[in-house]
């Protein structure tokens, strides 16, 4: 199996690098609290594997040729970026000491974040598409078709995981400043319009 390693490992650093929602996701959970963020980064990489998966046995290709099926899973993606965007927002609203807007009582931080993480990734349209129209042309005629696609998908992941882990560490240092109420108003504002913003970009673009 001879695939072009340098090309691939080159794209999947550049579409790691570029923020998008997945970036958001991580970097705010990680603001919040170093162990939701790593969980959001691995629940961003869990829904790589659905991707990763769905294109090994072709039903990515079906939901790509199928405008209604790419069309909801597009807007539902919108829809709960701008969910989290707006729950953002009301959260800049709250009154100094009052309690975080989480998804449940029993919710904790860690399966909250992951589950941010997963279904932000498993509903963004251009991380199925990267499965479908970027990782072929690092596939050969050489070998099986999904061994190829499963090998450069846990490569992605793998080094998703890499990247992520070291972002979070990065991100967690926000914590002292966002201990500072004003501080605080404004990323909560700034993170809720952003994935409000992302979410339009989403539903709006072909």
């Amino acid at each position: 199996m001879a695939v072009d390693l340098v090309g691939f490992l080159g794209v999947v650093l550049v579409a790691y690098v570029v923020p998008g929602p997945d970036f958001l996701v991580v970097v705010r959970a990680a603001a919040e609290d170093p162990s939701r963020g790593r969980a959001a980064a691995l629940g961003a990489q869990a829904g790589l594997c659905v991707h990763m998966l769905a294109a090994a046995v072709g039903l990515a290709v079906m939901a790509a040729r199928s405008p209604a099926v790419y069309n909801a899973i597009k807007l539902l993606g919108a829809a709960y970026l701008v969910y989290l965007g707006v729950r953002a927002v009301l959260a800049a609203r709250r009154p100094a000491g009052a309690p975080p807007l989480e998804a449940g009582p029993a919710a904790g931080p860690a399966r909250s974040g992951f589950a941010e993480g997963l279904i932000t990734n498993v509903l963004n349209p251009k991380a199925a598409l990267f499965f479908l129209s970027v990782l072929p042309q690092f596939v050969t005629g050489d070998g099986s078709l999904w061994q190829q696609i499963l090998f450069l998908g846990i490569l992605d992941v793998l080094i998703g995981v890499v990247y992520w882990f070291a972002l979070v560490l990065i991100a967690a240092r926000l914590r002292a400043l966002l201990a500072r109420p004003k501080v605080r108003h404004r990323w909560e504002l700034t993170t809720g319009w952003l994935f409000i913003a992302i979410g339009i970009g989403v539903a709006t673009v072909a």
